[in-house]
């Protein structure tokens, strides 16, 4: 059964800001390899951090949109673990896609004394 996730992956793009188009299609590649149906891909641009609690001070953020079984997820996970180029990564399920309900007319009211 496949659910529906969110992929939100902060690049490390120091000295690559040429380049990012080339790695968020690599990626997003990857993700398609290992089985995952990508329903959206937003690039979102370069932030700097909050707080600096490492080699960088900012990254280009990704946000990925897509349904996959609940097992590649951690797959996923220890896969951009070993990417260098994958400075964070976070994931979170999502609710199903939920189809608009049709909208039932109602009966028009009867005025007073009409």
């Amino acid at each position: 059964m496949k659910n529906r996730y969110e992929a939100l992956l902060v690049l490390n793009t120091q000295g690559k800001e040429e380049s990012v188009h080339d790695i968020v299609e690599r990626l997003e590649s990857e993700f398609k390899k290992e089985g995952a149906d990508i329903e959206q891909v937003q690039k979102m641009d370069k932030r700097p951090f909050s707080y600096v609690s490492g080699p960088i001070d900012a990254g280009f953020y990704v946000n990925f949109v897509f349904e996959a079984d609940p097992q590649l997820i951690t797959k996923l996970r220890l896969k951009f673990k070993l990417d260098p180029e994958v400075y964070r990564q976070h994931y979170q399920r999502l609710d199903p896609k939920m189809e608009p309900r049709e909208k039932k007319e109602k009966p028009a009211k009867k005025l007073a004394g009409a």
